[in-house]
């Protein structure tokens, strides 16, 4: 079992940056693929980004060359840096931890076994 708690969230204006954090409790988070997920008011949840066992990244379209997701094996974390930041990124982000996933990138939320609780980042324009 384990825990997750994201933080980092806020309101930034278009063009900025946030980094969010995503700490594990209860387990070492690098046994399992990390992902980050989002979702906008009226939206489904939709995939940005997830890190391989291998440290092996994938992206959604939407943020590639914008968004990097890497792992801090001793703070136990995964952090997810957002940059060139637009209106439409603004979402609630959530944090996820799966056991084993298909070979798609890990892209599915059904593939994931726990989640965090979300943090909330606004873009304005």
């Amino acid at each position: 079992q384990v825990q997750l708690v994201e933080s980092g969230g806020g309101l930034v204006q278009a063009g900025g940056s946030l980094r969010l954090s995503c700490t594990a409790s209860g387990s070492t988070f690098s046994s399992y693929v990390a992902g980050w997920f989002r979702q906008a008011p009226g939206k489904e949840r939709e995939f940005v980004a997830a890190i391989m066992w291998s440290g092996r990244t994938y992206f959604a379209d939407s943020v590639k060359g914008r968004f990097i997701i890497f792992r801090d094996k001793v703070k136990n974390t995964v952090y997810l840096q957002m940059n060139s930041l637009k209106p439409e990124d603004t979402a609630v982000y959530y944090c996820a931890a799966a056991e084993s996933c298909s070979g798609s990138g890990c892209s599915e939320p059904n593939e994931y076994d726990y989640w965090g609780q979300g943090t909330q980042v606004t873009v304005s324009s």
